[in-house]
């Protein structure tokens, strides 16, 4: 569900970027519908059992979509961001919200429990994949 934190932060974005964000929104919750969605970080995230599963942000080439097991998925055309499992796509049109899609399936399948990160100081697997 997508809460008045999100709705904000994408009236902050200039048309062209908001037109985007609101289709990742749209995609976000119709493939995760009863997940939890935040402004997380300063960014729009979602999470599955309270652990961060798939978000964007506003960067200076422009949004960017970030699966925080990405670097996991078997589906191609992910790049690595980060020293942990994360990897996103840049999204500057209509068709690359359209890729987004393709890694959907992959994000509530593959998951690396960042929720125990700060506690556990390691990532573990939280999914069989």
């Amino acid at each position: 569900m997508t809460g008045q934190d999100i709705i904000e932060y994408n009236q902050g974005l200039a048309a062209a970027e908001r037109e985007l964000a609101d289709a990742l929104v749209a995609l976000f919750a119709s493939k995760l519908p009863n997940e939890e969605a935040k402004v997380w970080h300063g960014h729009p995230v979602w999470f599955v059992d309270g652990n961060p599963v798939c978000g964007y942000s506003l960067k200076k080439a422009g949004l960017e979509v970030l699966f925080w097991s990405g670097k996991s998925f078997k589906t191609s055309g992910l790049r690595p961001v980060g020293k942990y499992q994360a990897a996103g796509i840049s999204v500057e049109t209509q068709a690359d919200v359209d890729k987004v899609d393709a890694f959907m399936a992959e994000a509530t399948k593959v998951q690396w429990d960042y929720k125990n990160l700060p506690k556990l100081r390691k990532l573990e697997k939280l999914t069989d994949f």
